[in-house]
């Protein structure tokens, strides 16, 4: 298939493995290359790589910039893309150093007609779709309750994260602004929108500047609530715990989902004790279910189709809301509407 879009990544530090490999799986698009200021990362890649964003950008002229550093960089990175005429933007999460940051990069996107996405992906993570589709068939009921979790396990002792992600420790705000978000988008995505939320957040590991641990209740229209119960310290039945870095229950009045750290998922009708598979758990690619890929694909297939995009920044300004009402919640001991 004939090379029709032109992608260049911003960004060669532990995660970036996964977009590249996601880029190179998609038959559309030529990855023309890769900037970091430690040109060493970028240079295994095979990909032509370079020193500095500008110098990327001229040199090669990308239809798509992939923007994958962390969030104090992103609005300059959005300014400097823009200004150098780039088509499309996809940019990981957490979204920018600040709303008021995240709402300047959404505007300057919008003036310039360029289409600006979230890296958002676990709301593309295949245990999640499927939920979506059960709970679009009716299969449990009216949804009362949906909780998660979260067990990733790596937060112990005074090496936690240093062999994959150290900036982990240095971060003011951690558990929420770095991990929770993932499933504030994906509770969005399966329950609709969160009108109120009560945060209980905890630091365990006193080596860490942020919270690591914590519960948060999310309202939701029609008495619908979801809880996330987050402690990085704990860990879950999987044999790889960050395939679903947890599991979750999602009820209703006729049956219930169960996801195992495995990312099988089983349906029980209310009432019986037996249960259906609606996933079997499979040896994925990628990161978690494959999730990159799946989120690039999207922005491809909209790009290239027309299709409309999910994750737009202008949408996830909400998801950045919610974060700060939870924080808020937490700092002020009382229930916030958001």
């Amino acid at each position: 298939m004939e090379k029709t879009l032109r992608v260049a990544c911003l960004g060669a530090g532990y995660f970036s493995q996964f977009h590249f490999d996601a880029w190179e799986r998609i038959e559309e698009v030529e990855l023309v290359g890769i900037a970091d200021r430690n040109i060493d990362k970028a240079r295994p890649s095979g990909h032509p790589a370079f020193i500095n964003l500008e110098q990327m950008l001229e040199a090669t002229s990308p239809d798509l910039l992939d923007i994958i550093v962390p969030p104090h960089t992103h609005l300059d990175t959005i300014r400097v893309a823009l200004d150098h005429g780039v088509k499309a933007i996809i940019c990981q999460k957490p979204f920018c150093a600040s709303l008021a940051e995240a709402r300047t990069a959404v505007s300057l996107a919008a003036k310039a007609g360029v289409p600006l996405i979230v890296h958002e992906n676990f709301r593309f993570q295949p245990w999640y779709r499927e939920m979506a589709r059960s709970l679009a068939a009716g299969d449990i009921g009216d949804v009362h309750q949906l909780t998660f979790r979260l067990r990733t396990g790596d937060g112990q002792g005074p090496e936690a994260y240093l062999s994959r992600q150290p900036y982990f420790q240095k971060m003011e705000r951690f558990l929420v602004h770095e991990t929770a978000v993932h499933w504030i988008d994906t509770f969005r995505f399966l329950l609709g929108d969160i009108r109120a939320v009560y945060a209980d957040l905890r630091k365990m590991n006193p080596v860490i500047a942020g919270e690591d641990a914590g519960y948060i209740i999310f309202d939701f229209d029609h008495g619908v609530r979801a809880i996330f119960d987050g402690n990085r310290h704990l860990d879950h039945a999987a044999e790889n715990t960050r395939t679903t870095l947890g599991e979750a229950i999602l009820e209703g009045t006729t049956g219930t989902i169960t996801l195992s750290g495995n990312g099988a998922l089983h349906l029980r009708p209310f009432g019986e004790n037996a249960t259906r598979t609606l996933q079997e758990p499979i040896a994925w690619r990628g990161f978690a279910g494959d999730c990159v890929f799946a989120l690039q694909r999207h922005v491809v297939d909209g790009l290239l189709e027309g299709r409309p995009f999910e994750n737009t920044a202008a949408d996830y300004l909400r998801v950045i809301e919610i974060e700060e009402a939870i924080y808020r919640s937490a700092s002020e001991g009382r229930k916030e509407g958001v």
